[in-house]
């Protein structure tokens, strides 16, 4: 019988707020709530989807979880220790475990580098691979995401998204890390490169045995990719499912609105399927609602959503739902 996979990333009750105004006084007077009283666990191997519309705080998870963000609460326990109070000194033999795949492959390489430069340039941060071993693994890196040695003495500029961002990924395999942060990696990338990349973070991810947090809005991707899936809206997740059980019984309003969206390509089932069209904008997170934050977009919802925010409950089979319709 294979042994179960451990816990690598666990986050309990995260919270991430920032200010946004103070009082004459220099005391805190507006807080805009990014991320509120999130948890989850990303297993060994695994990938773990992260879904919601814009703003809804998805990248900011996965910020604080490098700790390029400082949480504001909670706890962030990395293969069995906590992270989360740890200085930046202190923190530095994580972020070799812990690498970040950028969202734009346009601002997220420094155009006055070299290629080389760039891709080397956490090998000198940690003080390894010197001298002929680290131009050797910088050649071998380059060539791992599909482009060839000689692009190495090029500059960002003379790339196309799709090979800058191939080079990000090089940057971030570079000190052979355990868990990638892959912060909505094909949304600026034309449709026909999205699935090449996507694909090869499946096989890097089968031959280095990696472990992802897969950042998206685009669900038929993550569904793709992902073995669990974590729904956010305004800060929280309000369903958190293996990604078979989330994407053939989903049970929050939310999430039944967002899998509608996505296009069918079968005529016939495209057909006979129902688009759910939400009424109003996403709240301000400056101003959340009271209670239930999906209520004043929400068909279902009853007095109890105005006066208390629903707890992430289990409705079986490790499938938790926030909502009060299921109590």
């Amino acid at each position: 019988m294979a042994k179960p996979a451990s816990a690598l990333v666990e986050v309990r009750n995260l919270k991430k707020h920032f200010e946004v105004q103070k009082s004459f006084l220099g005391r805190s007077s507006t807080l805009l709530k990014a991320v509120d009283d999130v948890s989850f666990t990303i297993f060994r191997g695994e990938t773990f989807g992260l879904v919601g519309e814009s703003g809804c705080g998805k990248s900011t998870i996965g910020r604080t979880l490098l700790k390029l963000y400082e949480p504001t609460a909670g706890e962030i326990i990395f293969d069995g220790q906590p992270i989360t109070r740890l200085t930046h000194k202190e923190m530095l033999p994580y972020r070799k475990k812990m690498q970040m795949i950028f969202q734009d492959p346009y601002a997220s390489l420094d155009p006055r580098m070299t290629i080389a430069q760039i891709i080397g340039d956490p090998l000198a941060v940690h003080n390894i691979y010197r001298g002929k071993d680290r131009v050797d693994r910088v050649k071998e890196l380059i060539e791992l995401v599909g482009l060839k040695a000689d692009h190495l003495n090029r500059y960002p500029h003379e790339f196309s998204g799709g090979q800058r961002q191939r080079i990000g990924i090089a940057r971030a395999l570079a000190v052979e890390p355990e868990f990638i942060i892959c912060d909505e990696p094909i949304s600026a990338l034309d449709v026909s490169i999205q699935a090449q990349v996507v694909n090869m973070l499946e096989e890097l991810q089968e031959r280095f045995g990696l472990t992802y947090l897969f950042v998206s809005h685009d669900l038929s991707m993550v569904r793709h990719i992902s073995h669990k899936v974590g729904v956010m809206y305004l800060g929280s997740l309000v369903e958190y499912a293996s990604v078979h059980d989330l994407y053939t019984n989903m049970q929050h309003p939310y999430t039944r609105a967002l899998l509608s969206a996505v296009p069918i390509a079968d005529p016939d089932t495209a057909e006979g399927s129902e688009r759910i069209h939400l009424q109003g904008d996403v709240p301000s997170p400056l101003n959340p609602p009271s209670g239930c934050a999906f209520r004043t977009r929400c068909p279902h919802a009853l007095h109890r959503c105005a006066e208390e925010k629903p707890a992430l409950k289990d409705s079986g089979n490790g499938h938790l739902v926030a909502c009060h319709l299921l109590d």
